[in-house]
């Protein structure tokens, strides 16, 4: 023949040989029928249904492979012989190779519904058009509609294109998820907390910064004055930062009383008295915060539930004789010891429910808690000198409990870490460091002024008795009148009133019987109640002090500089406030529990959230019992004089009190002046003091000239009645001197002899 099949014209090809079609069954190529293109070959009537065009095409197909048109099939029943079609065998084998090879790419793109089926169905039907018959153009136009049925069925389901956000989208999106993170951890819940709850139960020292102080216009103007002079001196000339303008000419005069250096920082913000008042008022509404959120933190790192904690920091925060002490910044200034010890106590991995976790050391806690633990001494010894002493302690009671461990049970492992001691070492000298250079300078004036140092004696005046714990000072709120005879038998009630709180008492007292700490833990905490009580008694404690506080004041270095032994009650306070602590979280547990098992529903569930609401009972008594009454006094205005006056100057009258407001009038351009008010006097400014109550006169004005002091501001409205009224209007013929007045300021100029 001259036509070739697929194998013939490509020996590697291999068709699929179709199975020979059975009696009754049409002759098919992959299950497709020929009988549409028998009857166009034969000009039947066949439907012209995409199917039966299909089915043409492939017999075409079929026929080519055998080297015979469908014409040439014998017994088809058109009566058509094979040797009618041999004229035209050429042109229909070329034909029907054609149709071969575009019905096989055509059958390959049908099966895969793609898009281009139209095209292959439209060259089949041409090719059954070629064999001739009406019936194939039909089929043809069937196909074409069929194929653009199939095109893309899926295509109305397709998913949404997603929207790729721009960098500047991907950036915002990051920082607000980082915001919304931080914003909502529990230490930023609680920090923000700290300070919203402060402002209100220090109410109303926001009111009016800028002219009230809290208690009174003594001890508060002279550690605003404090403040503003860390600040200025730090950015001006840090190598006078201890010898201050006040006291002139003593030097060291910055050491004369504790500090508050670490709050130098703010003191760089503003200038002037104004300034200063503010800035007092806002640290002391911080410094409640401070004091309440590192108790918290303490009590939640060693284990105790949010509430237990809240406590906690309700009872360091405001226990009522803190309100006796609204005067003294450096005494309230309490919070970084407990922030400190809960910062250690992470870093190490420690708490008391899970004791030690090595898995859980962070160096990095560690060295941040040396460094609050530093900024807390650098803020007055007074409060720090007893904070040094109870960390050796705890660093001494640690390593020894953990060697004793490590060595006892050879087969547990109690890692510590590279990382770990070098962290506390690194720490730890830091910590050294900043307290000898806080001590140097007040080293050097117990030197230059032997009488500065505290006495037994002295220290005997203000230990308060055993009963002083529980008499409230007269700024609380709920306890003042009734304890108002109680107070008159103490021989200094200011320092001697310290009742922790008698809720606080109670909750304690539940803690060691109700607790989510051990046994253990509980009798520690009992421990640390009594001792810290007895030690802040002084000398009325065991054996008058002998067995207690004496010991430690003949012993340990840097305790006869502490006048007041009572101030010893932080550490009860923070003691008791753990105790109470572990009984708070512990009903709350039960609480929870029971709830869940009158309710059927999960303890982790929000129906619990009643019974935890209701364990925030004690808090609110708590609070209660810390609520004050404490006077807001107006400070006296800055005379117009000491803006512009030269230094050094003294301002008359000159006493103790008095100087501290006049401390604060010199924060407008800090000049040097002999006024001044501490925890001690020197005795050259007590001589000065008597002998400028004769001024103005010749020996007066002589003394002037040899401590090279150029101005002398008499504030008319405070010396009257007292004994530097004279000063105000005494004849100054041939003494040297020049007299001005500003409203109610006398000014006297020194001149040169």
């Amino acid at each position: 023949m001259s036509n070739l099949s697929e194998t013939e014209k490509d020996p590697e090809a291999e068709p699929e040989e179709p199975p020979a079609p059975t009696s009754g069954e049409p002759a098919s190529d992959n299950g497709k029928s020929v009988a549409a293109l028998d009857a166009a070959s034969s000009g039947g009537t066949a439907d012209a249904t995409p199917t039966s065009t299909s089915r043409a095409a492939d017999t075409a197909v079929t026929a080519g492979a055998t080297g015979h048109s469908a014409e040439d099939k014998p017994g088809d029943g058109s009566g058509a012989q094979p040797g009618d079609a041999k004229p035209d065998d050429a042109e229909a084998s070329a034909k029907t190779d054609a149709a071969k090879t575009d019905d096989a790419e055509a059958s390959a793109k049908t099966d895969a519904a793609k898009t281009d089926d139209a095209k292959a169905n439209s060259a089949k039907a041409d090719d059954a058009k070629a064999a001739g018959g009406d019936g194939a153009g039909e089929a043809a136009e069937g196909a074409k509609r069929v194929s653009l049925v199939k095109a893309d069925p899926f295509g109305s389901f397709a998913p949404v294109p997603e929207v790729v956000p721009g960098r500047g989208r991907r950036v915002a999106t990051r920082v607000g998820n980082a915001v919304g993170e931080f914003l909502g951890h529990e230490w930023t819940m609680a920090a923000i907390g700290s300070v919203l709850l402060a402002a209100f139960m220090t109410w109303p020292t926001l009111k009016h910064p800028g002219t009230t102080i809290p208690q009174d216009t003594a001890d508060p103007t002279l550690q605003a004055w404090q403040m503003a002079w860390g600040g200025h001196i730090l950015t001006t000339d840090p190598t006078q930062l201890w010898n201050a303008n006040a006291f002139f000419p003593s030097k060291y005069s910055y050491a004369f009383s504790d500090t508050l250096l670490g709050y130098a920082p703010a003191g760089m913000i503003g200038s002037g008295p104004v300034a200063a008042l503010v800035r007092y008022n806002v640290m002391y509404v911080l410094i409640f915060a401070l004091a309440f959120f590192g108790a918290y933190v303490l009590a939640r790192q060693l284990g105790a539930k949010p509430t237990g904690a809240i406590v906690a920091g309700a009872a360091f925060a405001y226990a009522p004789w803190r309100l006796g002490q609204a005067g003294h910044l450096h005494v309230l200034s309490v919070g970084g010891i407990a922030l400190a010890l809960a910062m250690l106590a992470r870093g190490h991995g420690f708490s008391l429910r899970d004791g030690y976790q090595p898995d859980k050391r962070r160096w990095g806690w560690v060295l941040a808690g040396w460094l609050v633990a530093a900024w807390q001494i650098s803020l007055g010894f007074g409060i720090g000198i007893p904070f040094v002493y109870a960390l050796l302690l705890i660093v001494v009671a640690t390593a020894v409990s953990w060697g004793y461990r490590h060595v006892r049970k050879w087969a547990v492992t109690r890692p510590f870490g590279w990382k770990l001691f070098f962290a506390n070492l690194g720490g730890g000298t830091v910590f050294a460091a900043v307290g000898a250079l806080m001590a140097y300078p007040y080293l050097q004036v117990l030197k230059d002024h032997p009488y500065a140092r505290r006495s037994e004696e002295l220290v005997g005046l203000f230990s308060p008795p055993l009963k002083g714990f529980f008499i409230a000072p007269p700024e609380s709120w709920l306890w003042d009148e009734a304890y108002a005879g109680a107070r008159a038998t103490l021989t200094w009630a200011p320092e001697m009133a310290l009742l922790p709180g008698f809720f606080l008492y109670g909750l304690a007292f539940a803690g060691l019987f109700v607790s989510t700490w051990r046994l253990k833990h509980r009798l520690w905490m009992l421990v640390g109640v009594v001792a810290s009580v007895a030690l802040a008694m002084g000398t009325n404690g065991p054996g008058k002090g002998e067995f207690g506080y004496l010991a430690l004041y003949r012993a340990l270095p840097g305790f006869d500089g502490i006048r007041t032994s009572g101030r010893l009650v932080v550490w009860t306070t923070l003691f008791l406030g753990l105790l109470a602590a572990g009984a708070v979280s512990a009903f709350a547990e039960r609480a929870v529990e029971l709830f869940a098992d009158r309710t059927q529903s999960e303890p982790g569930d929000r129906a619990g959230f009643l019974p935890r609401m209701a364990t925030l009972i004690p808090v609110m008594l708590v609070l209660f019992e810390g609520a004050h009454k404490t006077p807001h006094p107006v400070v006296p205005n800055t005379p117009i004089a000491m803006s512009s006056v030269q230094g050094p100057l003294m301002v008359l009258p000159s006493h103790e009190l008095f100087d501290m407001n006049v401390m604060l009038w010199s924060t407008d351009g800090f000049p040097k002046i002999v006024n001044g008010g501490s925890g001690f006097t020197p005795m050259d400014q007590q001589e000065l003091r008597l002998t400028m109550q004769q001024f103005p006169d010749a020996q007066t004005v002589a003394l002037l000239r040899e401590r090279r002091i150029r101005t002398v501001v008499v504030v008319r409205s405070q010396a009257l009645g007292t004994a530097y009224e004279r000063a105000i209007d005494a004849p100054i013929d041939g003494l040297g001197l020049t007299r001005t007045e500003q409203g109610d300021v006398v000014l006297y100029k020194v001149e040169d002899s």
